[in-house]
């Protein structure tokens, strides 16, 4: 095992703690603090709309901390320096709780330190083995995640009660307190370190540079990126009724999504220029994009739990002492015991049984189980609009389903990402697993504005289901749809061995 893997791992606790213990308040902060001069009956979908667009900073920024590090200052640079915009952050929160410009400047720097060094970081572990040791790499990712949810669960379970007793400077305080210390701890092993120099600025055949000869090769992809870029500038013109950040996050997935179906329908057309070698190894990314982005359906429903499963809590009955957002450490206290339930029983059960446990498979599994999540909290739902008292520890069931899910999909796509990445694009690759985070957040946020509508809202009445209940049936129904494409496409998809030799 590198003697360098405890450094990384003691900043990724603490820089979780941080981050969770800030953004698993914020949906509460922002009701009963921030956002009191907005009338009571939009301030839940106002604090909602906050939320996910906070979010979906964080998963945005990847692609610029991914991009710095692959072209120009390295994994370690970036992720240092990074982590001190972060920090930055954290103090702004702390000194401008009742300011809500202060406090938004807060809320994005975090976005954009957090989001920067989020792909590094797991392919910055990546680059500290090489085709000699790397059996032991998913060990260390599973690790790495599950220290993720250790320093999750105490902010989880702590932050709520410092909120309500000790007030928002000092609850969004101690976060602060803890970015620091986990920048420390990653300064402190720097000597010991793989360092991988960035190449890609230099590479003739990298990514872009493919798939820019690629679009340039014949009419039909030009079109298709033509479309794409018309598509964008229709929905940034829409951002007064989409809001700046959704319309520009729509506008890159339009970009992205119709300028890689043109480059992929003339890929051999940059044979000639790059080689065939260049050409194939784009191809493998943009099949693994297809893949990324049938997950995206997955982190809709998954950080729906810091938003509308809070707001669901809020209707149920619960001890006086309880808050709402405690729940949220639930999510992390599983996740610590069914990383080691599933590697030590689990999986060598079935393996024993005769099912082989995929990567794909268990990612495929996880986006189906996170559609039965929501169904369950649907029903829920159902019972509270019905007028019925229901208990909060009915909520355990769609979370224990919830993380299970979680496991299967986060902690094994971290791994599945970096080895799939060619080496002089890990951190861009990463970023894009990022951004799928991003885009599910975007549906979320597509979905919150389509009911505002006055012809969906009284298409949903005539249902007999409230709008919650209604949203939270067809968030189920997106994912359990995605999970059936992602396992017919996973057939197809060949597997990469893309870590380092010695």
């Amino acid at each position: 095992m590198p003697p360098q893997i405890p450094y990384i791992i003691g900043n990724e606790g603490c820089e979780r703690f941080s981050f969770y213990g800030m953004r698993n308040i914020l949906t509460v902060f922002l009701m009963t603090s921030l956002l009191l001069s907005v009338p009571e009956e939009l301030r839940k979908g106002e604090a909602k709309e906050v939320f996910h667009t906070f979010v979906m900073g964080v998963y945005f920024f990847p692609l610029l901390g991914g991009w710095l590090a692959d072209r120009f200052f390295g994994k370690y640079n970036t992720i240092f320096w990074l982590s001190l915009v972060y920090c930055a952050g954290h103090a702004c929160l702390a000194a401008f709780e009742s300011n809500i410009t202060g406090f938004y400047t807060g809320l994005f720097l975090i976005s954009l330190g957090s989001g920067g060094i989020k792909p590094l970081v797991s392919s910055f572990i990546g680059d500290q083995f090489d085709q000699s040791n790397r059996s032991l790499a998913q060990k260390v990712f599973d690790a790495f995640y599950w220290i993720i949810n250790f320093g999750s669960f105490f902010a989880s379970l702590l932050m709520p009660l410092i909120l309500k007793h000790w007030g928002a400077s000092i609850a969004f305080g101690i976060p602060g307190i803890f970015m620091a210390v986990a920048t420390l701890i990653f300064w402190s092993g720097r000597g010991k370190y793989v360092h991988v120099k960035p190449t890609a600025h230099e590479d003739p055949n990298s990514f872009l540079k493919v798939v820019k000869t690629a679009l340039g090769a014949g009419l039909p992809g030009k079109l298709a990126a033509l479309a794409g870029i018309l598509l964008a500038a229709w929905s940034i013109s829409a951002y007064k009724e989409l809001g700046l950040v959704v319309a520009l996050c729509l506008a890159l997935v339009l970009v992205m999504g119709f300028g890689g179906l043109g480059a992929w329908m003339q890929l051999s057309g940059a044979e000639a220029r790059h080689g065939r070698e260049a050409v194939q190894a784009v191809r493998t990314v943009l099949r693994l994009l297809v893949l990324f982005a049938l997950v995206t359906p997955f982190w809709s429903l998954f950080d729906q739990k810091a938003s509308t499963w809070i707001l669901q809590a809020n209707q149920m009955s619960k001890p006086g002492w309880f808050e709402a957002s405690m729940m949220q450490a639930l999510n992390p206290l599983l996740v610590m015991l069914l990383i080691p339930f599933n590697n030590l029983v689990l999986y060598p059960l079935l393996e024993r049984s005769g099912l082989r446990i995929t990567a794909l498979r268990r990612m495929g599994a996880g986006i189906a189980l996170s559609a039965v999540a929501f169904a369950v909290v649907a029903l829920f739902q159902l019972w509270l609009d019905g007028g019925h008292a229901v208990t909060i520890i009915w909520q355990i069931l769609p979370y224990a389903i919830l993380t299970l899910g979680e496991v299967l999909v986060s902690a094994t796509g971290l791994e599945f990402a970096y080895s799939q990445a060619p080496l002089a694009m890990k951190g861009v690759i990463t970023s894009f697993w990022n951004l799928s985070v991003t885009i599910g957040n975007l549906w979320v946020l597509l979905a919150n504005k389509s009911v505002k509508g006055e012809a969906v809202t009284a298409w949903v009445q005539t249902s007999g289901l409230s709008v919650t209940a209604f949203q939270m049936f067809f968030f189920s129904g997106f994912a359990l749809l995605a999970a059936l494409l992602f396992g017919l496409y996973a057939r197809s998809y060949q597997m990469q061995d893309n870590y380092r030799r010695q």
